[in-house]
């Protein structure tokens, strides 16, 4: 049977997301143009920035944050960091350069070279993203990125302690006081005596995200991540509170966030809808309200028929976050396919993998899950080729590349393969 909706999301009203890109535009080209006394301009109109020199942190202001702040929730620094870190040096092992001879003198190879400079986004607004921080720094520092800079918003009083402590444990070089468009443009454009960053990862709001976009491809980007999104599949085997709980505390990043439920049991799909509305009332505001407006405009609850029917409804929504709470695991895991990650199990919340689990949290939003994963350490790193050719190859090599190269029209690509037939001392009796 086809899916069929026990809630349906009736969204929220459209924006003009030209608006949107319409202001970017305009802030990048002045901050083009002025550079350090553009970005300050903002800076004091947008984030509150009452300072005159550089928005630049000293490292004895990151190395002393930890003061600020609780000893456990250092420890609980330390403990994500340690994760996240071990997660991204193994996927760092995964990937190798070789050297192999493909036919008979004919060498080629692959080299994996760490970027020059990395610029991580922090976001900041409602909550204290300390996790951020770690993800992106942490990630850089194990592909082997010498230098790696940050902005954040600096907030009424500075960046949250936390926030600076998490990177100094990361790693960061370089921080500005400094969020938005400005900050990002800060980066990438290598103001404050900063380094020109090669690419730009961490989330962060519509304008950073446009940012972003319309800085890509004189520098790179991450992705183009838009809000959140999770997705619970849930058998007869799953409690009915806790995916209630589990759908609220994804749906508690805003109001902009869709959360979905697909369950082949229909007791489990009621009790939900009628557990989800009674939790988000015991949260604090301003969670309550944007897990609210999330939940009304975007939550959806599916019923299936099967389970493959479950899985194929995944795989055409592509969630950021994809959670299974089934039976038999195992082929969940096989049998799924578009996701920015994947949490098997009930013990397995989402909210592991946004703060300490290990595997990244910045991750692909908008059904872009279809064909790429999340930040990884390879998107700091460049995966290149060489090659190297014998005597003992060029006949055939050269007689290949010079029919091809005649065939697509290409003259002068035929006779700098030919030339390569006569050899060198023929070559400068030619001259």
């Amino acid at each position: 049977m086809p899916i069929h909706h026990l809630k349906a999301a009736p969204g929220l009203p459209p924006q003009d997301a030209s608006d949107t890109a319409d202001t970017v535009a305009i802030m990048l080209a002045r901050l083009r143009a002025g550079r350090e006394e553009a970005a300050r301009d903002y800076a004091r109109r947008l984030d509150g920035w009452s300072g005159d020199g550089t928005p630049e942190l000293s490292q004895e202001a990151l190395a002393g944050a930890h003061r600020r702040l609780p000893v456990t929730l250092c420890e609980d620094i330390a403990y994500a960091h340690a994760n996240i870190r071990a997660f991204a040096e193994a996927q760092r092992a995964s990937i190798t350069e070789f050297e192999t001879e493909l036919r008979p003198g004919l060498v080629a190879g692959q080299r994996l070279l760490p970027l020059t400079c990395a610029g991580a986004y922090v976001p900041g607004g409602r909550y204290a993203h300390i996790a951020s921080a770690l993800m992106t720094i942490t990630t850089a520092r194990a592909a082997g990125v010498p230098q790696v800079t940050a902005c954040t918003p600096p907030g009424k009083d500075g960046p949250h302690p936390a926030i600076l402590h998490a990177m100094h444990v990361a790693g960061v070089d370089r921080l500005l006081a400094m969020g938005g468009v400005q900050g990002i443009a800060a980066l990438a454009f290598g103001l404050f005596d900063l380094p020109e960053a090669d690419l730009l990862a961490g989330p962060g709001n519509a304008f950073v995200a446009e940012a972003k976009r319309q800085l890509f491809g004189p520098v790179g980007i991450d992705m183009v991540a838009g809000p959140t999104d999770s997705m619970i599949l849930a058998d007869a085997t799953a409690s009915p509170r806790r995916v209630a709980l589990d759908l609220v505390s994804q749906a508690e990043h805003g109001g902009t966030s869709p959360v979905w439920l697909v369950t082949d049991h229909r007791p489990l799909a009621e009790a939900v809808l009628h557990e989800v509305p009674r939790i988000i009332e015991t949260l604090p505001e301003p969670n309550r309200q944007a897990a609210a407006t999330a939940w009304e405009a975007l939550g959806e609850v599916m019923l299936a028929e099967n389970r493959e029917e479950m899985a194929a409804q995944a795989d055409v929504y592509a969630p950021e976050h994809l959670h299974a709470q089934c039976a038999a695991l195992d082929w969940w895991r096989d049998r799924l396919s578009a996701y920015g990650s994947l949490f098997l199990g009930a013990e397995t919340t989402v909210a592991f993998g946004d703060k300490a689990a290990g595997p990244n949290h910045v991750l692909p939003t908008g059904r872009a899950a279809r064909y790429t994963g999340g930040l990884s350490v390879h998107k700091f790193l460049k995966c290149v080729t060489w090659q190297r050719v014998e005597p003992r190859a060029l006949p055939e090599l050269a007689r290949a590349s010079a029919g091809i190269s005649r065939a697509e029209g290409m003259e002068g690509h035929a006779r700098a393969a030919e030339d390569r037939l006569t050899g060198p001392e023929a070559r400068l009796g030619g001259l």
